[in-house]
């Protein structure tokens, strides 16, 4: 189809050599009455990505287009460009390593958003896919359990969006970016949530109940790790990404809410890792912050499971 797209695929790739074809192909498969564009952010990946986006931008001008520069410049700002570069109406994002599932994904979500001007995002469930590092399906899940993000006042302020299913207005990214300054918050590790929060706080979000995407949950990235300590400060960083826009746009109705859920997956944490000394010291620190966390009865148990739990292991063990 010629013309200028109605929909724009942003996604963004680095090193992912393993699951990148499938992802164009996903796309390139989708069955649509408009145009549409593929723009991918490749990012100086090390493996053969690049040459196999190339390909792909090769067999497919003017449909897929490659935004990339001489040197790598992050996932923050690989998605920012990314976005720039989209010329459709509508925007719709599959990083590298998800795949969509249903081939009428994008007529589906793009018909959505044209029949409801008040709409500013729509997103569907998704199967989330865990894998090791081997590629091996470890297990698989539907996801969300249950919409989450209709309006801002509603949300449960959790993750009930995977990047991979949303569909969005591209002028209202646009206004995120300019609203929000992500890159001046080195300290949130995700822009899923923020921008999706915003959205709910800024437009109308839709929920279609209808699995069109893939995730791939990978053993060791951004959100997930092996290591206790980084996947503490991603949960922490969630945690922090509410708290903002809890004060912002929320009025901070739901401040001690969250402080309570971020105390508690801390100490859930922390019992089963870490040292004792870690736990009470994290304990400390945050009732320090807020007194009224005294009150939150989630730490006490899980801190006599620690105990129980420490005496119970062989002496080498701990």
């Amino acid at each position: 189809m010629d013309g200028k797209p109605l929909v724009s695929v942003c996604m963004t790739a680095y090193n992912h050599e393993r699951y990148i074809a499938a992802a164009i192909e996903s796309i390139l498969s989708q069955r649509t009455s408009f145009p549409f564009e593929l723009v991918i952010g490749e990012d100086c990946s090390t493996d053969r990505t690049a040459e196999i986006c190339r390909e792909y931008e090769r067999r497919n001008p003017g449909r897929v287009r490659i935004v990339t520069s001489g040197a790598n410049v992050g996932w923050r700002e690989n998605y920012r460009r990314t976005f720039a570069a989209c010329r459709g109406e509508f925007v719709a994002v599959c990083d590298g390593d998800d795949r969509w599932c249903d081939d009428g994904k994008m007529q589906m979500q793009a018909d959505l958003l044209l029949s409801d001007p008040g709409c500013g995002m729509c997103y569907t469930r998704s199967e989330r896919r865990e894998e090791d590092g081997e590629g091996n399906v470890v297990s698989t899940s539907t996801y969300p359990v249950k919409a989450g993000l209709e309006y801002f006042d509603a949300a449960d302020f959790r993750y009930s969006v995977e990047n991979c299913t949303a569909m969005a207005r591209r002028g209202l990214v646009e206004r995120y970016y300019a609203e929000v300054r992500p890159d001046l918050h080195p300290e949130w590790l995700t822009d899923d949530l923020p921008m999706w929060l915003w959205f709910a706080a800024n437009s109308r979000c839709r929920f279609i109940d209808r699995t069109t995407a893939v995730r791939r949950i990978l053993r060791q990235s951004v959100s997930h790790s092996d290591d206790y300590r980084r996947n503490l400060a991603f949960c922490d960083s969630i945690e922090g990404i509410c708290l903002w826009f809890d004060a912002r746009y929320g009025g901070g109705r739901r401040r001690m809410d969250i402080l309570r859920r971020r105390q508690s997956v801390a100490a859930w944490v922390l019992s089963y890792h870490g040292s004792v000394g870690d736990f009470v010291r994290r304990w400390l620190e945050e009732v320090r912050q807020e007194p009224r966390l005294l009150t939150n009865a989630a730490p006490y148990g899980l801190f006599i499971k620690k105990i129980a739990y420490r005496m119970w292991k062989k002496p080498s063990e701990r």
